[in-house]
């Protein structure tokens, strides 16, 4: 079995829905790597554009078994003082692949990209934008 280190650069959002109308969103970003767990900073009054430019490590093996250990999973999340965090969207990445090719070159990148947030409804609003690199521990 192979191990290395997932890195995945959070960027930015874009479009996300706003869930109250007279303040703006204080969004941060749960991401989750298997039972790996890595919070972004909150982007204060950001509202629908929060910006992060923020990096997270995960230890990730090859082969690990089940397909959903290599589920990138991005909780969007409003921060509130008083109250509760309110969920906003989610996006899941599938970095099967990208683990799979750098255990085999030794380095694998999935570029910048954007991907569709998927709100509490089941529909689609915004985009977060991301990229994930790995390289092998060999």
């Amino acid at each position: 079995m192979a191990s290395g280190i997932l890195e995945v650069v959070l960027v930015d959002c874009k479009g996300i829905p706003e869930k109250e109308f007279l303040v703006k969103m204080n969004p941060y970003v749960v991401i989750r790597y298997g039972n790996q767990e890595c919070k972004s900073s909150v982007a204060r009054g950001a509202g629908k554009k929060p910006v992060w430019n923020e990096k997270f490590t995960f230890n990730a093996e090859y082969p690990g078994g089940e397909d959903y250990k290599y589920k990138l999973t991005f909780h969007i999340m409003d921060k509130h003082k008083i109250s509760d965090d309110v969920f906003v969207g989610e996006t899941t990445i599938y970095v099967k692949d990208v683990v799979s090719l750098g255990v085999e070159t030794g380095k694998a990148e999935l570029r910048r990209g954007k991907y569709r947030v998927v709100l509490p409804d089941k529909t689609y609003a915004g985009e977060i934008c991301v990229a994930v690199n790995f390289t092998s521990n060999a």
